[in-house]
């Protein structure tokens, strides 16, 4: 039977590095300082941890903020993640580059060279693993949506990797597919109904 995953304790979802008291002290001017600068999306974001951190659950947060909880439980991610940089809104339009240009070469040789490379035991890129390799080369944060626009910037694409076993039988896997599924939707289907589908 499957089991469900457990969920975070409400106020638990957060490391003790974004729970300390000096952190709920850069979170308290963080929001201070958006209420003062009318930013109200870092208002709402920074006014979200703090009652989060202060126990209330993600659904009440959601509510008396009138967002979704999705966002609530994003912005927790961004939080954790990146600290106050995550809970900051991005400006428009094109801004300096974070990375110089020598850092951007440096950065496509080590995306090339793979993840294993770079101490990581998966074998796929995934723009948080990026993210973190810019992070501690660099000393340079990029909120996670813009990883893969930095990355097609220098010339790379996006790739979804198929899911298919790797012992698996082409010939079999073709049987299925053209001879016992149709069988299988055929008498599945009830008689004097007709099928639509084109």
């Amino acid at each position: 039977m499957p089991t469900r995953k457990k969920r975070s304790k409400t106020g638990q979802a957060l490391s003790a590095e974004r729970t300390s008291p000096e952190a709920m002290a850069a979170l308290e001017a963080f929001v201070v300082s958006a209420k003062a600068r009318n930013a109200l999306d870092e208002w709402r974001r920074g006014s979200a941890m703090r009652e989060y951190i202060a126990g209330r659950p993600v659904v009440e947060i959601a509510r008396q903020l009138q967002v979704v909880r999705g966002s609530v439980n994003l912005w927790l991610r961004w939080y954790e993640t990146m600290g106050l940089e995550g809970l900051k809104t991005l400006k428009p339009g094109r801004s300096d580059p974070k990375l110089t240009a020598e850092q951007q070469a440096e950065l496509a040789r080590i995306v090339e060279a793979g993840p294993q490379a770079a101490g990581f035991e998966s074998g796929v890129w995934t723009g948080p693993m990026v993210g973190q390799v810019i992070r501690e080369r660099f000393d340079v944060s990029y909120h996670n949506h813009h990883v893969p626009v930095l990355l097609h910037r220098l010339g790379f694409s996006l790739q979804r990797p198929r899911k298919r076993l790797c012992r698996a039988d082409a010939e079999k896997q073709r049987e299925w597919v053209e001879e016992k599924l149709p069988a299988l939707k055929k008498s599945r289907r009830q008689p004097g109904s007709v099928d639509v589908r084109g």
